[in-house]
């Protein structure tokens, strides 16, 4: 049996609680806490991530997805690094609806840079229903200059087959055997 780890990271508010939620085959364990004065997602959110979210996927085969969700906030960037420790990959999810969407992806991709370079990564951008702009090809074009070129969804956070769609996407660049896998899982 193996066992692989992958990272969920972005701005606050993003869906990465929601999008492990929505895939995990256990309860997620979650690190929640009221949003206090300083946080910006107070007006969208009631708790922030202050540690971390887990969930699993288990696979046919028996071999098991470890899903680790950072906090989205800045102050807690110390989580950033030990979370990222021994993982396979990155999903970046970044919230269309923000105020500067374009800078929140410029902002994780230099935060993440060395363990995306090690690895992979896949973007799902969320609330495109809410903010239709920047347009995927705006983020495509971003990320282009940033020197990447990784796969880029609208996703539903909340929505298991957007969420799988992303994953799978992020695993087939990293091994297409492990992309089969998990397809099978969230089948």
């Amino acid at each position: 049996m193996s066992h692989y780890k992958l990272i969920f990271t972005g701005p606050s508010g993003a869906g990465k609680s929601t999008a492990i939620d929505a895939l995990s085959d256990i309860p997620v364990v979650t690190t929640e806490a009221k949003a206090s004065d300083r946080d910006r997602s107070k007006e969208f959110k009631k708790t922030i991530t202050v540690a971390l979210d887990y969930g699993v996927i288990r696979l046919p085969n028996k071999d098991k997805i470890h899903l680790y969700g950072t906090p989205g906030q800045e102050r807690f960037d110390f989580m950033w690094e030990l979370l990222i420790e021994g993982g396979l990959g990155l999903i970046l999810l970044i919230d269309n609806a923000r105020e500067k969407p374009l800078e929140d992806l410029r902002f994780f991709v230099k935060a993440f840079e060395g363990f995306i370079r090690s690895t992979k990564v896949a973007v799902g951008v969320t609330r495109m229903d809410l903010s239709p702009t920047p347009s995927l090809d705006e983020y495509h074009k971003t990320l282009r200059l940033l020197g990447l070129n990784p796969p880029v969804f609208e996703v539903d956070a909340r929505q298991k087959a957007d969420v799988a769609l992303l994953l799978q996407a992020l695993l087939y660049t990293l091994d297409p055997c492990l992309h089969q896998e998990a397809e099978t899982a969230a089948a």
